[in-house]
């Protein structure tokens, strides 16, 4: 199917069968445990990162293939084989991103502690803690910049966010599809948290934790939202965020942490009747210059 093809089938198929009623209402949670739980074994291992969203894109893609909440929205073929090559390049980038602010803020972020005596993170505490204050403090940073680029055209425009919108259908893969200049505001909540306050490896959890959340927050599949929709951003709640309807895109900017848009009014639970910026997909190009030319059928960018 031709993703510019405005005409994408968006019937939403309901968990019926026992396997997909066991999806529905257990896949999050027993991924969100087993991912922290498997974490905490080794906090500091270079390779846990990259295994574990591996991992858990080959769970996700799967049952994506098997119980697909959207038939219409499923991606094979050359399609596929492209997105997996630009959340590489993307995600190898973002960890770039990473290292250039480690090696910029970090003097005189640490100078700021100092001298502002910010040396207040308690290291003493249980990892699982740090870790989970990590992901809410970070959250709520990044909410407040995404909220921006849906607000202020500029930052809209700067970021190339609508890039990241422009898909019409979506699956767990779409957590690593952004326009690359984004990946400069993607990165800096957990940098700022970690160099501010001098945290250590409880940020390498919250990372984790926030990928994986992002993953699921995507994913094709029908699930539950009753009561992990509470905390944690639910895939139903973020898809309406990717509706091309204005009113429905503005709502839900937590990618991982719900929390925040429940405090701050912003959020909202109906069914998504359709994805993108607009009636048609740009292509791969159009997207890549969103930050400097908007398709004209764009209908959820900010006006100025």
């Amino acid at each position: 199917m031709n993703p510019s093809n405005p005409l994408i089938d968006n019937q939403y198929h309901e968990a019926s069968s026992p396997v997909a009623l066991v999806v529905k209402y257990t896949l999050q949670p027993i991924i969100l445990v087993g991912v922290v739980a498997i974490w905490l074994t080794q906090p500091d291992h270079p390779l846990l990162f990259p295994g574990v969203v591996i991992a858990v894109q080959l769970i996700l893609g799967l049952l994506e293939r098997r119980l697909p909440a959207r038939p219409g929205w499923l991606i094979r073929g050359r399609e596929m084989a492209l997105n997996l090559f630009l959340v590489f390049i993307l995600s190898s980038a973002g960890a770039a991103v990473g290292v250039a602010y480690a090696q910029l803020l970090a003097a005189p972020l640490d100078g700021l502690r100092q001298s502002l005596h910010l040396d207040i993170w308690p290291h003493h505490w249980p990892l699982l803690v740090q870790m989970l204050m990590v992901f809410l403090s970070s959250e709520f940073i990044w909410y407040w910049l995404h909220r921006a680029e849906h607000r202020w055209q500029p930052v809209w425009r700067f970021s190339g966010h609508g890039a990241h919108h422009s898909f019409k259908r979506l699956g767990a893969l779409n957590f690593g599809l952004n326009h690359p200049f984004e990946l400069f505001l993607l990165v800096l909540p957990a940098a700022l948290i970690e160099l501010t306050f001098g945290v250590g490896v409880a940020v390498a959890g919250a990372t984790v934790l926030g990928v994986v959340q992002a993953s699921i927050a995507h994913a094709n599949l029908d699930l539950n939202s009753k009561w992990i929709g509470l905390l944690f951003t639910t895939n139903g709640y973020h898809i309406r965020h990717h509706s091309s309807v204005l009113e429905q895109s503005n709502t839900n900017y937590g990618c991982s942490a719900i929390i925040w848009d429940r405090i701050f009014g912003t959020f909202g639970d109906s069914r998504t009747a359709d994805a993108g910026i607009g009636p048609t997909e740009p292509t791969l190009w159009e997207k890549f210059l969103m930050p400097i030319r908007e398709p004209r059928d764009s209908r959820i960018a900010p006006r100025a």
